[in-house]
């Protein structure tokens, strides 16, 4: 069964889903992750947001990069953590709130925002601005969500239209940056019980100026 989403969804909400013992969205990354991340450089410094329960992060360290991980929930850190073990690599996890998180000034070699779509749209625009400034010049912010098309299909997301996305909605948060893809796309999903189905899926990566 699919989740229901809520409104800038609260930390004891995710807090309640990450709660069993499986992995909602499974414990490999997403594909998109997978497809687009994999060439950063052993010892790249990335930094991960709204990391769950971790299988993102997990296979970013796998990749011997340095990744930071952050997400409030208790539930979610337990599990990422044991993930974590279970494939021998570390983490740098923050258990903060996106609302109060201190973004780093120019800390990270790549950021990656993974369907964040709790996020209503003034939030969002702070968390892209967020991402923005974490990365070095010469950069990479990789993004992932749910399209507004998401709204036809039952395999994961928001009932929201307005926190869902389209490349317009994220490329002006990026002003002069080099746009290296920014796609809305259908694709299968088969990422544990939160998504599972046909999707419609945005990606954007940018690389920032310098």
């Amino acid at each position: 069964m699919i989740a229901v989403w809520r409104r800038e969804g609260r930390v004891s909400d995710w807090q309640e889903r990450f709660a069993g013992e499986g992995y909602h969205y499974g414990r490999a990354p997403a594909q998109f992750v997978q497809a687009r991340m994999a060439d950063l450089g052993a010892g790249a410094r990335v930094l991960s947001i709204a990391e769950g329960e971790g299988r993102n992060a997990v296979w970013l360290a796998g990749q011997r990069y340095r990744v930071t991980a952050v997400e409030p929930t208790a539930t979610g850190q337990r599990k990422a953590l044991a993930l974590a073990a279970s494939q021998g690599v570390s983490l740098d996890w923050r258990a903060e709130d996106l609302k109060g998180f201190a973004w780093p000034e120019e800390a990270f070699d790549a950021a990656l925002g993974c369907f964040f779509q709790f996020a209503a749209p003034e939030f969002r625009v702070r968390i892209l601005a967020g991402l923005g400034r974490a990365v070095r010049p010469g950069g990479t912010v990789f993004l992932h969500g749910f399209s507004t098309r998401q709204l036809a299909n039952d395999s994961g997301g928001p009932k929201i239209e307005e926190q869902l996305w389209t490349p317009e909605r994220i490329l002006p948060a990026f002003p002069g940056w080099q746009v290296i893809r920014a796609e809305d796309y259908d694709a299968v999903l088969a990422e544990g019980p939160g998504h599972s189905g046909p999707a419609a899926l945005v990606d954007v990566i940018v690389r920032k100026p310098g």
